[in-house]
């Protein structure tokens, strides 16, 4: 099996591929959970990638195979007193099923952790899908040196 990948920051060429992946995402919590965690339109969703990386609010390492995107990760930077200073956050993070277990997403997850250093960040942060149905999620970050901080991720829709 041939392990190597090709990895690059996307453009807003590629809203389209990453906004189709992103769905994806979204889709298969929900139908793991059961619950209708989100309710993402694609078309809304392409606007806003293409938005967001032509702002560059939203950098996106992808991962091709031939020509094909089949993974990202997207990262933006926030600040916290807690974090003295600036830090990254994996917004999504997302490879298809039929590339995982390749050292795909551990590739991806790689060069963001280099792109976070050259970015100065303190530390990267992320937030999982709910624990029961995604444990094989939790497992991958901890293997990668994630830690457990605890608490809960919430929204307040405005």
């Amino acid at each position: 099996m041939d392990t190597r990948v090709n990895i690059n920051f996307v453009n807003a060429d590629n809203a389209a591929e990453i906004a189709q992946l992103a769905v994806c995402l979204t889709n298969e919590i929900i139908e793991r959970t059961g619950t209708q965690h989100f309710d993402v339109d694609l078309p809304q969703t392409t606007v806003l990638c293409k938005r967001f990386l032509e702002e560059q609010r939203y950098r996106v390492l992808a991962t091709w195979h031939g020509d094909k995107i089949i993974g990202f990760i997207a990262l933006c930077e926030s600040y916290a007193l807690y974090t003295e200073g600036c830090f990254g956050i994996i917004q999504e993070f997302y490879v298809l099923p039929e590339y995982r277990r390749r050292k795909t997403g551990e590739a991806l997850l790689r060069q963001a952790k280099h792109y976070a250093r050259t970015q100065a960040w303190k530390r990267l942060e992320l937030c999982t899908p709910p624990v029961e149905e995604f444990q094989n999620t939790v497992d991958f970050y901890l293997k990668q040196g994630f830690e457990i901080t605890g608490g809960y991720k919430m929204k307040l829709p405005l």
